[in-house]
């Protein structure tokens, strides 16, 4: 099948680390069904586990990652921990770097992964001081092991250049966004281009509000594919780092299925128009 070897496909990043373009997004899943989920995306070829503190399963999935290692009948690659990819977030920025410190650790070992391949400051909330004080917090995590790379998510243009224009010691390699063609965000991915940082796409299935348009059933249909199928490869084409969220094993293998198709220039041009501002959860990227 396609799926396995687009899901090792992977995305060079600033610093020279490469990270896995397709991800598991964890969001809105409970303890449960993130421990299953986790499990069987892992025997499907899933790398990498996109996860967050405000998600509240950091634990499982932590737990479902080691126990997979762990298990020599299931992990007959022989897989170990350098070669699964795990993300998580700060649930809210603070002016206090302890505070920040204190609740990277935490993660950290809620998980029981030893570090934490990326840690994102998950929304620009709380103002310009609370803001650099968090990433300096980052900063020191990556310096002392327990974070491999820092990252932002929710940063509009003028986040990420106030972060950049203030000269930090490590700069943020990815900066995760609601990003489908019915929100390209064209002025956040120019700026992070311009920085050299990745854009990773959460919510790039549009969390199936757009499935029925008929521009994605007709191009579905050229293509002998799925709407979700389409809206990944359309993510893929753009270079994102692609985060699709499913707790179905069926729909697992179909999202990472996608190696067996090229979206045409012309049809990628189609799918850009499509472009409504539409936000499917929440909208931080202009907080003062």
């Amino acid at each position: 099948m396609a799926a396995p070897k687009t899901l090792a496909a992977r995305i060079k990043l600033a610093n020279g680390e490469t990270i896995p373009q397709i991800q598991l997004g964890l969001y809105m899943m409970s303890g449960r069904e993130a421990t299953t989920s986790v499990r069987w995306a892992l025997e499907a070829g899933y790398r990498g586990f996109d996860c967050a503190q405000v998600y509240h399963n950091e634990r499982e999935a932590g737990r479902a990652i080691r126990g997979f290692l762990d298990d020599k009948n299931a992990n007959k690659d022989g897989l170990k921990r350098e070669d699964v990819f795990y993300t998580t977030k700060l649930a809210s920025n603070s002016t206090s770097y302890e505070e920040v410190r204190r609740s990277i650790r935490g993660s950290v070992e809620v998980s029981g992964l030893g570090y934490v391949d990326l840690f994102l400051l998950h929304s620009p909330y709380g103002g310009r001081e609370a803001r650099l004080t968090s990433w300096r917090a980052v900063e020191d995590a990556i310096a002392e092991g327990q974070v491999r790379m820092g990252g932002v998510s929710n940063f509009g243009v003028r986040h990420v250049e106030e972060l950049m224009g203030s000269g930090p010691r490590i700069g943020p390699v990815v900066n995760q966004i609601e990003v489908h063609p019915f929100n390209t965000q064209a002025g956040i991915r120019e700026t992070c281009a311009r920085f050299g940082i990745v854009v990773e796409a959460y919510a790039p299935l549009a969390r199936g509000m757009r499935m029925r348009h008929p521009v994605v059933v007709g191009l579905a249909g050229k293509y002998a594919c799925s709407p979700a199928q389409l809206l990944v490869r359309w993510s893929l084409q753009h270079n994102f780092v692609t985060l699709p969220k499913t707790s179905r094993k069926e729909r697992l293998d179909e999202n990472a299925d996608v190696g067996g198709f090229e979206i045409s220039a012309e049809d990628m041009v189609k799918m850009d128009r499509l472009d409504e501002n539409l936000v499917t959860d929440w909208d931080p990227t202009d907080a003062p």
